[in-house]
């Protein structure tokens, strides 16, 4: 059962002292499992991975009996990395071209949630009506998107983050190559049986419901021939004035940054910038926009000032700026404060096994 998304910051630190990392990293791949429901407030910069590492030490908690649940926070720090390293390379192909590529568009089937895969129709429908969907039907989905339908994976990728309230481009755009093996070695593919046996159904008959050899040689089912290619808009709220003092260092937030507790007790100007052409490159939903003008509702004075950071400085002139760092955020000017990341490793490391190697030497350290 997908749980509702509460918005005031009380109830999500409530929800990180609720974590049972143990029976997560047990149950993460089934669709009932013990998941977190953290990821939409890790996405937005509301808390960090850090903090909820933090949190489960401070609990008590053995890193190394927990080390599943911290492996599947770190590839959320590894993707930003590659975003950090690559930047609009994250765009294209980023290993090698995606293989049996015949589309740039996205099967009508999986946009209306009639692919006949029960579970995938189901998670589709969540999607659109609670904003979220499990992690392994993310997979699902784009395994047959990409590798069924045989769709470039960009524009299923843009559909799917247009959806998500816990949208992260680097997550999302990454993972989709890696199930398409432009970021990997092989594509993923999952039959019938292996559905059935995380999302608990007992469905037959479908077009999956194959054994895996037949996937070497898989033609594209009926049921995913006709395609769409599907518009995104964000429609963001008309521009207000916003007062600043100018004896105040002004801050600045974001759409990946929502965290009310930065710089917190301090007498600042605190301005979230939407700008127009951030979310002209990646678009959101109208759901998603309105879940993260609740979130804003956590910063103290917070003021949204909807436009582009150049329009901002020049209308306001706001002198002493501060911002935390991103991959969208390189046209910023002022001091730009690093991001809580849960360890020291940084750059590009080619695959997350490397990455993850230079986190444990880390974590041994700390013990």
């Amino acid at each position: 059962m997908i749980k509702d998304f509460p918005t005031k910051y009380d109830e999500i630190l409530a929800r990180i002292e609720q974590i049972d990392p143990v029976k997560y990293g047990e149950t993460r791949n089934f669709t009932d499992g013990d998941v977190t429901y953290l990821s939409p407030y890790i996405s937005r910069g509301v808390i960090s991975t850090k903090q909820v590492l933090r949190s489960l030490i401070n609990r008590g908690f053995n890193p190394k009996h927990i080390e599943k649940f911290i492996q599947e926070l770190a590839w959320r720090d590894y993707w930003q990395q590659v975003w950090i390293a690559k930047g609009d390379g994250i765009n294209s192909d980023l290993k090698r071209d995606q293989p049996y590529v015949e589309n740039e568009f996205l099967s009508h089937s999986i946009i209306t949630a009639e692919t006949g895969v029960s579970a995938i129709d189901h998670g589709i429908m969540h999607l659109y009506s609670r904003g979220y969907m499990h992690n392994h039907i993310r997979m699902y989905v784009a395994a047959i998107a990409c590798n069924m339908a045989k769709s470039h994976w960009r524009t299923p990728a843009r559909w799917m983050y247009y959806h998500l309230i816990d949208g992260d481009w680097a997550s999302n755009a990454l993972s989709w190559q890696w199930v398409a093996g432009s970021n990997s070695s092989k594509k993923y593919v999952a039959n019938q049986e292996n559905i059935n046996k995380f999302c608990r159904t007992n469905q037959r008959g479908t077009f999956l419901d194959v054994p895996y050899e037949v996937f070497d040689d898989f033609k594209v089912p009926d049921v995913l021939r006709d395609l769409e290619e599907p518009s995104f808009f964000t429609e963001l709220p008309s521009s207000s004035n916003v007062e600043i003092d100018p004896s105040k260092p002004t801050l600045i937030y974001n759409y990946y940054n929502l965290d009310p507790a930065w710089r917190e007790g301090q007498r600042a100007n605190r301005i979230v910038l939407l700008e127009p052409s951030a979310f002209a490159k990646h678009p959101v939903s109208n759901r998603v926009l309105n879940f993260t003008m609740e979130l804003i509702q956590n910063i103290p004075t917070a003021q949204v000032f909807v436009g582009e950071f150049a329009d901002f400085l020049e209308k306001y002139n706001p002198g002493y700026l501060v911002y935390k760092e991103h991959p969208l955020n390189a046209h910023y000017h002022g001091q730009e404060e690093p991001r809580d990341w849960m360890f020291n490793a940084k750059g590009y490391y080619p695959s997350f096994h490397g990455f993850w190697k230079e986190c444990l030497k880390d974590m041994a350290t700390r013990r």
